[in-house]
């Protein structure tokens, strides 16, 4: 990328504090989408491309700290500090079930086969539900050394990735028995934890580094300082030739995977960067902030403001001039 280029993101507002994490899902037969948490207590829908706010799931009465999509879109979940997670139905915003817990819940992911939710935060314990018995008490993995901060599923559900708000490393639980089977050793807690598409990598970040880890043999593949403590990164997942990462800063920063070298630096934040995520396509990225927006970048700005522009034009539809106020009010 050649670093003259000025990237124009398209700004994302709606959130009245700060944006803390960012999910894309995979590419489902009506587009992809994103879904934002923050702190504001309300996890917010769009379109992954065009960044059109679809819908805002209220319910919880705390920060918002995680929500993610199941794999086809059609239902949400989010972990919030009002001590429960809830499950949503992603077309009409409705709860479907909420899962009390008795601190703050940090972390949820659905599992790949979208049959399962595993939830931890400051209990420091690993629940897993089964959402075809949503009345059904958890499973509960062995207790976590630390505050849970992230989790992810690996391997097909057989394996659960685990990092702490207060001690460094990332732990891999083996789903059957229950038990941390590998740590991958960091100085500093990892913020961010990441599964590349094709399962070969899993990228994390940890006070100014980031690493990527082989996800089957869990060997350092790569390890590079950043320019400063970084909160998030995230893998470009069709070439894998590149990365972002954002931070204190407020800068959204683009490197070469192979060397480590900056190619590209975007800035519009005006707050701490606390998330970034690529989206499934490759051909953007989102980053969201503590100043409350969500920015998507065009992985490749020469095509950016206009073709996006006539995208979102051709996806308004008649009734949706009232959201566009909304959001532009917020």
């Amino acid at each position: 990328m050649d670093k003259k280029k000025v990237a124009v993101p398209l700004v994302c507002h709606g959130h009245s504090r700060p944006v803390v994490d960012l999910f894309y899902s995979p590419i489902t037969p009506d587009g992809f989408f994103l879904i934002s948490a923050s702190k504001d207590s309300h996890p917010m829908l769009r379109n992954g491309e065009t960044g059109d706010w679809i819908g805002t799931f209220e319910g919880h009465k705390g920060a918002v700290w995680s929500s993610c999509l199941d794999n086809n879109a059609l239902r949400a979940a989010s972990a919030s500090a009002d001590f429960s997670a809830k499950l949503w139905d992603a077309l009409t915003g409705d709860v479907l079930h909420s899962f009390e817990h008795k601190h703050i819940v940090r972390a949820c992911a659905f599992s790949e086969d979208t049959k399962l939710l595993i939830t931890g935060g400051f209990e420091k314990i690993l629940r897993v539900f089964d959402l075809n018995r949503l009345d059904a008490a958890p499973t509960e993995v062995d207790k976590s050394p630390g505050s849970i901060r992230t989790l992810t599923w690996l391997h097909s559900d057989q394996t659960i990735l685990s990092s702490c708000t207060d001690i460094g490393g990332v732990r891999l639980w083996d789903v059957r028995s229950g038990k941390i089977v590998q740590t991958l050793e960091t100085k500093s807690p990892v913020t961010s934890a990441e599964v590349s598409q094709d399962g070969r990598y899993i990228t994390t970040a940890d006070g100014s580094s980031v690493k990527f880890w082989d996800a089957n043999h869990f060997g350092l593949v790569k390890s590079y300082d950043m320019p400063c403590n970084v909160e998030s990164a995230s893998l470009e997942p069709k070439s894998g030739e590149k990365f972002v990462a954002g931070g204190e800063d407020m800068w959204v920063r683009v490197f070469d995977f192979y060397t480590g070298e900056e190619i590209g630096c975007n800035k519009g934040h005006h707050g701490p960067v606390h998330c970034v995520r690529f989206s499934p396509t490759g051909e953007s990225y989102a980053s969201g902030s503590e100043d409350g927006t969500i920015r998507i970048w065009q992985t490749t700005p020469n095509h950016s403001v206009d073709e996006v522009a006539k995208k979102i034009e051709g996806f308004h539809i008649n009734k949706e001039g009232k959201t566009a106020d909304k959001l532009s009010d917020a």
